[in-house]
């Protein structure tokens, strides 16, 4: 039977899995929009809204809840200051899926990931 099982495994180990959703979600705080295949950014996304949701929240526990999972404090930081305040106001939905079509060397499907709040900052700092 597969009851519980909606999530898909990526085709890794369970630690290996975690790591690669911590790296994914660290990039695409850092830069705010990342390039990866479709099945992996399908993964990333509830990771990240749950991260945005605990740092929307503010308190100590809530940030070490999220350290204990990206590992790295500048990041954390960054979360935490400029992501869940601009994120402020919003109710979930924090990221952005699009489909790109396929990669060039395996056919594998493509698709950009990025945080919808930090996208509209950086279209109005462009036609300022």
């Amino acid at each position: 039977m597969r009851h519980r099982k909606h999530h898909g495994g990526l085709n890794r180990p369970t630690g290996h899995r975690r790591a690669l959703l911590a790296n994914l979600a660290t990039a695409l705080i850092t830069h705010g929009r990342i390039e990866t295949t479709e099945p992996k950014a399908r993964a990333m996304r509830p990771y990240v809204e749950k991260l945005i949701t605990l740092a929307k929240r503010g308190d100590l526990h809530s940030r070490r809840q999220v350290l204990a999972k990206l590992k790295h404090r500048p990041i954390v930081d960054r979360l935490f200051d400029d992501i869940a305040k601009a994120s402020a106001e919003r109710c979930g939905g924090y990221t952005r899926m699009v489909k790109t079509g396929f990669r060039n060397g395996d056919a594998a499907p493509m698709a950009v990931v990025e945080l919808v709040d930090q996208a509209i900052e950086v279209e109005s700092l462009q036609e300022a």
